[in-house]
């Protein structure tokens, strides 16, 4: 019996090994399909912005061409006869048919706004130019009517759709805001976490702990704190027992004890903390 005793502790070995080897296999799986979800996040705001910017170069475009368009009426203006004020009403229509694609792309750019996730800073700054050359576009073409008018030449048609142009700059404004303010409100929702910790007397009386099972019952939500991810990474729990309940990824925090033996959790990576659960419940003696 004592010439087989090598054989069997290989075997154990062996089989340890492989209850070992798979363990890593799994974490390394689930590593990996965290990974390829943030990439596609991360590529679906690339898209996003890269929509935004091509629709925001189109109506930059479209203002430059309005101004060409501009400078050649003023150089028709200087010059009297038939043939300079047809050139003058052409011009016009120009600019007329410019505003109207520009309005159609404000709509586009609207639109990808409401559908879209891009960061509200950046998309603040960028609307807040465009509404701004809008508006000193429409002051400049209501200024040249005036001029047009004052030598008979006929562009009440556009009159009609340089004020509709200040309504549809005015309600971009207005829905910037407010997109704006939905974003914030978003914002901070996606970044707010529940956190509580307590003796296991205190977490069954709160309904947190039941049958042995956690947040599993009616439990009593006003208990928890309400804690912003970016900001609470480290949590002082005042006690020299710990322990997590709830499930959140072993590498992204470290359960570690101060100078007075007391436990300290400092979350190092919260993004992948908190994709298991937005709840954090910790049992503390």
């Amino acid at each position: 019996m004592k010439k087989f005793l090598p054989f069997y502790l290989f075997a154990l070995s062996f089989m340890l090994m492989g209850c070992g080897q798979k363990a890593d296999n799994t974490k390394d799986l689930i590593f990996a399909q965290q990974r390829d979800s943030l990439e596609n996040i991360i590529q679906q705001k690339d898209n996003e912005i890269n929509d935004i910017m091509g629709t925001m170069n189109d109506i930059e475009a479209g203002f430059r061409a309005i101004n060409e368009a501009e400078q050649r009426v003023s150089i028709a203006r200087q010059v009297e006869g038939v043939s300079s004020i047809e050139r003058i009403r052409e011009n016009m229509q120009y600019i007329q048919e410019a505003m109207q694609q520009n309005r159609e792309l404000i709509n586009k750019l609207r639109n990808q706004v409401r559908q879209g996730s891009v960061n509200s800073e950046q998309l603040r700054q960028t609307i807040e130019n465009l509404t701004r050359q809008m508006a000193e576009k429409d002051t400049q073409i209501r200024q040249l009517q005036a001029e047009l008018q004052a030598k008979d030449v006929q562009i009440g048609e556009l009159t009609e759709k340089v004020e509709d142009l200040s309504d549809n700059v005015n309600t971009l404004r207005e829905e910037t805001t407010q997109k704006s303010q939905t974003i914030s409100t978003q914002d901070k929702q996606l970044n707010t976490a529940w956190l509580v910790y307590g003796t296991k007397s205190e977490l069954k009386e709160q309904h947190i702990i039941q049958d042995g099972k956690v947040l599993q019952s009616n439990f009593n939500r006003d208990y928890f704190t309400k804690i912003d991810i970016r900001v609470d990474k480290e949590i002082r729990l005042y006690s020299r027992s710990a322990k997590l309940l709830t499930s959140h990824p072993a590498s992204s925090y470290k359960l570690e004890q101060d100078a007075q033996k007391q436990y300290v959790l400092r979350i190092q990576n919260p993004q992948l903390f908190w994709s298991t659960s937005k709840y954090l419940v910790i049992l503390v003696k």
